[in-house]
């Protein structure tokens, strides 16, 4: 869903920036709510953990693949306003130096893939739990259903930018199709990736689920005949609550996931890439600004070994984007720390 240049006309394109921008700058302010000393580094995480996921391209037609969007995965992981700040992020490493995604669709990319995503899948997340029994089965169903309708959504929000702003004159209509066909098929991929990474989450730190963040009701004593709320619990102390080991494990698996498994992706072209290609929608597409960028195309320049070179492209694609979330987030819950006042502290 990577949209590249030349797809979208600049009036478009510049349009969708600003929407884009006004989004991010929501979701910076929306964020300090969501963001606390255990979930900021957990965000930074969940963002590596997209980046290396969109790289493994899975088979769904012939001639086809797709990927990972990731915006389901992060709003219920981390929260909505947190989750369009780490698929952006992801989208913003992916564009400066691989090469993925046009710098001018930068706006583009980002309203399709991490607004529209994040808030349809948290939108339908939410209303299903709300009427589901509160159980980690009932999370974990909702987040399926949830990514799997993100994903063909977004692939209207494309087609409908594409029908306004599309530099080609082509049969909406019939491009619509397409787009919702392919991605109805990609949805179910990233509707089993979401739920089997929310689930595994859940087994063994449900606190760390933003939203399984209620799931728990109070335990029930009948007193007298009554049934009246237990005291509660003493809360955890503070090493037993500590998320260095979920935060070191999902980092071990970004790494092997986009230095190794990748390797093994899929090398058909994407759901759009393919709809482009068959409809005409590609004929006036651009080179990429940063087509000379050492990474471009997940690949290390001048290393011949394929494996090699796409295997540390990966490596240091992770790498670099942990290191760029967690410093956003970490810097988001600082800002929220400091505008804590006084008056706001009982004592």
């Amino acid at each position: 869903m990577h949209v590249p240049d030349g797809f979208i006309n600049a009036p478009t394109s510049v349009a969708t920036g600003v929407v884009a921008a006004g989004a991010v700058a929501v979701s910076l302010r929306g964020a300090r709510r969501e963001l606390d000393e255990r979930t900021a580094p957990l965000a930074g995480l969940v963002a590596a953990f997209i980046f290396a996921v969109q790289m493994l391209n899975f088979p769904v037609a012939a001639g086809t693949s797709g990927h990972l969007l990731g915006g389901a995965l992060a709003a219920i992981l981390v929260g909505p306003y947190t989750g369009v700040l780490c698929v952006s992020v992801v989208l913003l490493m992916q564009g400066i130096l691989f090469a993925d995604g046009g710098l001018t669709a930068l706006g583009v990319n980002i309203t399709d893939m991490a607004i529209v995503t994040t808030v349809v899948a948290y939108a339908v997340f939410r209303a299903l739990v709300k009427v589901l029994p509160r159980t980690r089965r009932s999370v974990t169903a909702a987040t399926f259903v949830a990514a799997l309708l993100s994903v063909p959504v977004s692939a209207l929000a494309f087609t409908a930018l594409y029908a306004v702003g599309g530099t080609t004159d082509v049969s909406i209509g019939k491009v619509a199709t397409a787009m919702v066909g392919v991605h109805v098929l990609i949805g179910i991929g990233e509707a089993v990736i979401t739920s089997l990474t929310v689930g595994a989450v859940l087994a063994v730190r449900p606190d760390l689920v933003y939203g399984a963040r209620d799931l728990h009701q109070p335990l029930k004593l009948r007193v007298n005949g009554e049934l009246v709320d237990a005291p509660a619990a003493a809360p955890a102390p503070v090493a037993a609550r500590s998320t260095r080991k979920v935060w070191a494990g999902g980092l071990v698996a970004s790494l092997v996931l986009a230095g190794f498994v990748s390797f093994y992706a899929s090398a058909s072209p994407d759901g759009l890439e393919k709809v482009a290609a068959d409809h005409g929608i590609d004929k006036k597409a651009e080179d990429h600004a940063a087509a000379d960028s050492p990474l471009a195309d997940y690949g290390v320049k001048d290393v011949d070994d394929a494996r090699l070179s796409g295997g540390l492209a990966g490596v240091i694609g992770v790498g670099v984007t942990v290191v760029a979330g967690s410093g956003v987030f970490w810097a988001v819950r600082r800002r929220r720390s400091s505008s804590v006042s006084p008056a706001d502290v009982s004592v």
